[in-house]
């Protein structure tokens, strides 16, 4: 049972790191936006590179070991 709840909380906190991760990057738009423009970043997929987000893949992996293991035990 153990190993089931660690696997869940390992790969829900695996995905938050990855949805975080182009949050972290900084601001969307300048502090002052005239009227009409929107809040879409210049580099619309900045954050989502493999070398950005491999430790929460790796979280997730790990998690899903162990959600395969608690189910064989």
């Amino acid at each position: 049972m153990l190993a089931i709840v660690l696997g869940a909380l390992l790969v829900v906190g695996g995905v938050l790191y990855m949805a975080a991760q182009p949050i972290w990057r900084g601001r969307l738009s300048e502090r002052r936006t005239p009227a009409g423009a929107t809040l879409e970043p210049e580099k619309p997929a900045a954050g989502f590179g493999l070398a950005a987000n491999w430790p929460g893949l790796a979280l997730v992996a790990l998690g899903a070991l162990l959600l395969l293991v608690g189910a064989v035990l």
